[in-house]
C-alpha cells in the first residue's frame, strides 16, 4: 500500500511540478485603458484602428488571438522558456536554446532601456494577450502561463532572431557532442536545435520595379517571402492604422505588436533572408575543476546556472536538468572536446524592437536608411521601393567588426580579449544598390552581387572578405536574374509571370542531379532504368505539364539541402530508388501528374500545387501524409504586390495559402484564400479606411479592463 501511495504522490508531483516552478508572471504596470476598433473585411483579415499606437497594439494582440490563440501561446511559452511543458523533448530544446542564449537576461537588462513609446506598445500588447486569456480560459494550454508584460514579448524576440542567420548551424555541431545529460531524462542534445526543420531552407523572393522600367510609371514592389504556413513564424496579415500617424499593410509573426514587411502611404519594403558570417566561436581554457576561464592570463570565472526544462509525456511534464554555461564572450557549451564560447551579431541587443517599429513610420527613402543605418535589426537583406519612385536593396547585417588576421571561419583562441569584438561594422561597409541604372532588383536569397543586372550589379572586390558575405546563387536567383535581363519593360503581367515562375536551369545542383542519375548503370527494363528514363527527359519545369515533374520534385530536395547546408551529395542511385517506389507504391505509376502528387491540405480543402523547391513559385517542403501525397508546409505564403501610380494613393493586393483565421476550423476564414492561391490570384489590400468599410464583414471595439 505505501508503494502505491508513493507512486501517486509522484504522478501527482509530475502533473503539477512544471507550472508551480515557472518564473510568475506579471501584468504590465498599472496604467491607463486602451481602446480599439477592428474591421474585418471580406476576406477576415483585420483593421485595427485607435487613437494611439499603443490602442492599435492592443488590438493588434486581440485580433490575432481571435484567430490564432493556439499559436499565440507556443510563443509566449517559449518567451518564457516553458514551450517543453506544451510540446514535449522539440519544445525543451527550444527552451533549453532560451536559457543558453539568456532571452530573458537581455530581455530584463535591454528592454526598459527602449524608448518609452516602444515600451508602451509591447505592454498595449502584452495587456491584449491578457485580456483575451482572461476572457477564454478554456484555450489556455498551460497553466501559469499568463499574464505577460512587454518585456516577455521582448525575451521572445531575443530568443528567435538569431536562428534566422543561421546560429543553429553552430550551435547545433557543439550541442550534438555535449554529454550535458548525466541525470536521467530524454537525451535533449540528440535533438535538432534549430526552430524546425524549416530553418534549413529559408528561402524567400523580393523584387522592384522603378517607374521608367514598369512600362506605365507605376512603382512595384513584390513581397514573396517562404516561411511555414503553420507555427511560430507563420505570417499574420493586418492593416494598423492610428491618429498619431501609424499607417502600415503587411504581415508578422505570432508575438510581435507590429509587422515586419509591407507598406504604409509613402513607402514599402520586403525581407529575405541572407547568411553572412555572423557567428565565431572561441575555445576556452578552463581549469581542472571546469570553474574558472583563462583570458589575457587572467582566470575569470565561469558562469553556470542549473535549469530544469519541463517536458510534457503524456499527462505528466518529466523534470530535465540541465546545467548553461557563460563567459564574457557569450554563451558557452560543453562538449566532449572542451567548453566553447559562442558570440554572434546582435548579441544582448534588443533594438530591433525599436526599429521595426520606427520603420512602419518611415516617410522617406532618408529616413528608412537612417533607420536601417543604426545596424539595430540583426540580419535579413531589405528591397525597398517607395512613391517618389526610388527603389533599392540593402544588404542588411549586424556583422562583427573583426580585426583583420585571423581565421574567422575557424575556432578561435578563447584566451584573448582582442579577439572578442565589441559591435557591428559600419552601414556603409555593407553593399547597397539604390536606384540602379538596370531599373529593377531582386533577391532570392543569393549574393548580393546578383541584384541589379549587369552594368548595375557591384564588385564582390570592393568588399573585404572578412565580412563573411555569401557568394553563392540559388535556382531562384539565376532564374529571376536570368528573366528580368531580358529586353523591354517588366510591366505587371510579365512581374506576375517572373513571380510564378516553375523553370529550373540546368545548373548547380540540379546538373549535379542530373548528371549523376544518367551516370548510373542500370539494367534495362528495372524501376530504376525507367525513372532514369523518365528523369533524362524531363523539361525543367515544375509546372505540372510534364510527366517527370513528380519524380524530379522528389528528387531535388534532397540535393537542394545538401546545397543550402554545404553538406554531402547525396548518393544518386539510393534517392532515385527511394523516389521511384514512392511513387509506385501510392500511385502505381513513375509519372503521376505534378498536382496528384503535391497539394494545398487545410481541414476539408485538398487542391493541387504547381512549383517545386528553390523556384520562383516554391513549394520548399512538405509533409508526406498517409495516402503518400505531399502537404506543403513550407514555401510562398504572404505574397503582396504594392503599386505607387503617377497622382494616385498605394495601391496593394496580397493572398495566404489559407486564410486569416488558420487554426479555427470553423471560422469562413480558415480556408477561404486556398483556391486564389492555387490559382496565382491575388485579393486586395483595403488599405484605405472608406475601402474596408466598404467591403467590411465585421466591425467591432475592444476595450482593456481597468487596470
Amino acid at each position: 500500500m505505501g508503494l502505491v501511495v508513493l507512486l501517486v504522490l509522484v504522478a501527482i508531483a509530475l502533473m503539477v511540478w512544471e507550472p508551480l516552478a515557472a518564473r510568475p508572471g506579471e501584468a504590465p504596470t498599472a496604467g491607463r485603458i486602451y481602446e480599439a476598433e477592428i474591421v474585418r473585411d471580406d476576406f477576415g483579415v483585420p483593421h485595427i484602428y485607435g487613437a494611439t499606437d499603443a490602442d492599435v497594439a492592443f488590438g493588434v494582440a486581440i485580433a490575432h488571438a481571435e484567430d490564432d490563440f493556439s499559436t499565440l501561446q507556443d510563443v509566449i511559452a517559449m518567451a518564457r522558456g516553458r514551450y517543453g511543458a506544451i510540446a514535449g523533448e522539440e519544445g525543451a530544446q527550444v527552451d533549453y536554446a532560451y536559457h543558453l542564449l539568456d532571452a530573458r537576461g537581455t530581455a530584463e537588462r535591454q528592454f526598459t532601456r527602449l524608448p518609452e513609446d516602444t515600451q508602451e506598445l509591447f505592454n498595449a500588447y502584452a495587456v491584449g494577450l491578457n485580456q483575451f486569456a482572461e476572457e477564454n480560459a478554456g484555450e489556455v494550454k498551460l497553466r501559469n502561463l499568463f499574464p505577460v508584460n512587454g518585456e516577455d514579448v521582448a525575451a521572445g524576440f531575443a530568443l528567435r532572431q538569431p536562428f534566422f542567420f543561421g546560429l543553429n548551424n553552430t550551435i547545433g555541431p557543439l550541442v550534438d557532442s555535449e554529454d550535458r545529460n548525466p541525470e536521467p531524462g530524454p537525451p535533449l542534445a540528440a535533438l535538432p536545435l534549430h526552430m524546425g526543420e524549416d530553418g534549413e531552407h529559408a528561402g524567400s523572393n523580393a523584387f522592384a520595379i522603378a517607374p521608367e522600367k514598369s512600362g506605365d510609371d507605376v512603382t512595384r514592389l513584390v513581397s514573396n517571402s517562404h516561411q511555414p504556413l503553420r507555427g511560430g513564424v507563420a505570417w499574420y496579415e493586418l492593416v494598423v492604422q492610428s491618429e498619431e500617424g501609424w499607417h502600415f499593410a503587411g504581415a508578422n509573426f505570432p508575438g510581435s505588436p507590429f509587422p515586419f514587411l509591407g507598406h504604409n502611404p509613402d513607402l514599402g519594403w520586403t525581407n529575405t533572408v541572407n547568411v553572412p558570417d555572423m557567428v565565431d566561436v572561441y575555445e576556452l581554457t578552463v581549469d581542472e575543476a571546469g570553474e574558472n576561464y583563462l583570458l589575457d592570463g587572467e582566470w575569470l570565472p565561469l558562469e553556470s546556472r542549473r535549469v530544469w526544462l519541463g517536458v510534457a509525456m503524456g499527462p505528466f511534464d518529466l523534470p530535465v536538468p540541465q546545467t548553461v554555461y557563460r563567459s564574457v564572450h557569450g554563451p558557452v557549451v560543453k562538449n566532449d572536446d572542451g567548453y566553447f564560447a559562442i558570440r554572434y551579431g546582435g548579441i544582448d541587443n534588443l533594438d530591433n524592437l525599436d526599429a521595426y517599429y520606427r520603420l512602419n513610420k518611415a516617410g522617406s527613402l532618408e529616413e528608412f536608411r537612417a533607420i536601417l543605418a543604426r545596424m539595430d535589426i540583426p540580419s535579413t537583406n531589405f528591397v525597398y521601393a517607395d512613391a517618389e519612385g526610388n527603389i533599392g536593396y540593402f544588404y542588411n547585417a549586424a556583422i562583427p567588426d573583426r580585426v583583420e588576421g585571423p581565421d574567422w571561419r575557424g575556432v578561435l583562441p578563447g584566451d584573448r580579449s582582442d579577439l572578442i569584438w565589441q559591435g557591428p561594422v559600419a552601414f556603409e561597409e555593407l553593399p547597397q544598390i539604390v536606384n540602379p541604372e538596370s531599373g529593377w532588383l531582386f533577391n532570392a536569397n543569393n549574393t548580393p552581387f546578383s541584384a541589379a543586372g549587369e552594368g548595375s550589379d557591384l564588385d564582390p572586390a570592393e568588399y573585404s572578405p572578412v565580412l563573411g558575405i555569401e557568394t553563392r546563387s540559388t535556382n531562384r536567383a539565376r532564374r529571376a536574374a536570368r528573366l528580368m535581363s531580358l529586353p523591354g519593360v517588366i510591366d505587371r503581367g510579365r512581374l506576375e509571370e517572373i513571380k510564378y515562375d516553375t523553370a529550373y536551369d540546368r545548373e548547380g545542383y540540379v546538373a549535379a542531379m542530373l548528371d549523376s542519375v544518367a551516370a548510373l548503370e542500370l539494367e534495362d527494363g528495372t524501376l530504376l532504368h525507367r525513372a532514369q528514363g523518365l528523369l533524362g527527359g524531363w523539361d525543367l519545369d515544375a509546372d505540372g505539364d510534364g510527366g517527370a515533374d513528380a519524380l524530379a520534385l522528389l528528387m531535388i530536395r534532397p540535393f537542394m539541402r545538401a546545397d543550402y547546408q554545404s553538406g554531402e551529395i547525396p548518393d544518386a542511385r539510393e534517392e532515385l530508388e527511394r523516389s521511384a517506389e514512392h511513387l509506385m507504391e501510392h500511385f502505381g505509376r513513375l509519372d503521376p501528374p505534378l498536382g496528384d502528387v503535391l497539394r494545398l491540405r487545410q481541414g476539408d480543402v485538398d487542391l493541387p500545387l504547381d512549383g517545386g523547391s528553390d523556384t520562383l513559385r516554391a513549394s520548399t517542403l512538405w509533409d508526406i501524409d498517409e495516402d503518400g501525397r505531399l502537404s506543403l508546409r513550407h514555401g510562398d505564403s504572404f505574397i503582396q504586390f504594392v503599386e505607387w501610380a503617377p497622382g494616385e494613393r498605394v495601391r496593394s493586393q496580397s493572398i495566404q495559402p489559407f486564410g486569416a483565421a488558420t487554426t479555427r476550423p470553423e471560422s469562413p476564414h480558415y480556408t477561404d484564400q486556398m483556391q486564389l492561391f492555387v490559382d496565382h490570384e491575388l485579393k486586395p489590400v483595403w488599405f484605405w479606411r472608406e475601402d474596408v468599410l466598404a467591403n467590411a464583414s465585421r466591425r467591432y471595439s475592444v476595450r482593456s479592463a481597468a487596470q
